[in-house]
């Protein structure tokens, strides 16, 4: 059986609570270009993400605080969102929205309080 400690998770965490944005996508991003460029519909900078923590029903995680004011910035499908170091150009995370949501270029997005996590090892 594979064994990777909270330890070694909590510091792949802790690459992601340095996250300075967050954008909301047409299309899940696999790249850095994509998340803040071509699938973007909107973003906030400047996200809170709390500590890692035990993650059920195993694992680790970090939550990424609710945000209440995020700028759209293109009309379209918000189904994914995408949180990126803009420092060192790096996408590090992706997701679906768990409720996808109509937005319209000029208007503020929200979401909710969601988490980022890592299973432990099979």
């Amino acid at each position: 059986m594979a064994f990777i400690s909270d330890t070694a998770l909590d510091a792949a965490l802790a690459k992601i609570k340095t996250a300075t944005r967050l954008d909301i996508c047409s299309a899940e991003p696999t790249t850095y270009a994509d998340a803040t460029g071509t699938d973007s519909l909107g973003n906030k900078t400047g996200i809170a993400i709390g500590d890692p923590a035990d993650r059920a029903p195993d694992g680790r995680k970090v939550t990424v605080a609710a945000i209440a004011d995020g700028a759209v910035t293109a009309t379209g499908e918000a189904a994914f969102w995408a949180i990126s170091d803009v420092a060192n150009s790096i996408l590090l995370a992706t997701g679906s929205i768990s409720d996808p949501q109509e937005v319209t270029n000029g208007n503020v997005f929200t979401l909710a309080a969601f988490d980022v996590g890592i299973p432990d090892a099979a």
